[in-house]
């Protein structure tokens, strides 16, 4: 992705946000001179990834695949001692028609809110057994495999029985649970505007507890054809004197 394009669309995210009075902490309008002065006292930013982080999923179409997101507050699973937080908060936003292709979690448990804007069209399946177990078929970019079985979702404290491959609307007001190794696949409703989701979770690193059913790299390699205005969470490394722990 292009460095104005993440530019542009972080740009938009923070104005469509401002119009739906949902307010941003300081930390989402840092500069890179900002991050460059970042202290000790707010390695946290950096250790446990919290701010911007905007993916294409290797679609090179982010208007029609990708999504937005804004990490609040997140744990460690790497640094319980120090990071002992067990629970993770996101804002996730979605473009009118979006998709989020077809993944699930080792680890995650999420609930996915709808604060606001159009409808949100999730696709579920269970995983398979053999799927969930053999972490290197992933790694290996080596494509997911879907049960047959029905998947149990729990939808505003009401537990549903979805066929596989099956649909659940959720719309503004209403949230979903979601269990490791259920596959889901969401596209904002097209016609019913941009959404605003919420994701309360479990302690979630993106980098190592994401299963895609098909290869897609999670985080963008950047063609910097303009300077920086804001930055995502994999730059901190370059730009503060901080890293990720692992």
């Amino acid at each position: 992705m292009k460095r104005s394009e993440l530019n542009e669309i972080i740009r938009y995210t923070i104005a469509e946000l401002k119009k739906a009075a949902f307010p941003l902490p300081p930390f989402a309008f840092y500069t890179p001179d900002d991050w460059k002065m970042l202290k000790k006292d707010e390695a946290e930013l950096v250790e446990n990834m919290l701010g911007w982080d905007v993916t294409d999923f290797g679609s090179h179409d982010f208007d029609h695949i990708g999504l937005t997101i804004f990490t609040f507050r997140n744990g460690n699973f790497y640094a319980k001692e120090k990071y002992p937080k067990p629970y993770a908060e996101k804002m996730l936003y979605v473009r009118d028609g979006q998709i989020l292709p077809f993944h699930y979690h080792w680890s995650k448990q999420e609930d996915i809110i709808n604060r606001g804007g159009g409808d949100l069209c999730l696709t579920l399946y269970n995983c398979t057994e053999e799927d969930f177990k053999d972490r290197k078929k992933a790694s290996d970019g080596m494509t997911g495999t879907f049960a047959s079985t029905d998947v149990f979702a729990h939808v505003d404290g009401k537990i549903l029985r979805v066929p596989a491959g099956g649909e659940v609307i959720l719309h503004p007001g209403q949230s979903i649970s979601l269990m490791p190794g259920q596959y889901h696949k969401w596209q904002g409703v097209p016609g019913t505007g941009d959404v605003i989701l919420f994701e309360v979770s479990t302690v979630n690193d993106d980098r190592t507890d994401n299963r895609f059913f098909q290869a897609n790299p999670r985080i963008p390699e950047i063609e910097e054809d303009v300077p920086a205005e804001f930055l995502m969470f994999a730059d901190y490394p370059v730009y503060t004197g901080f890293n990720f722990i692992s």
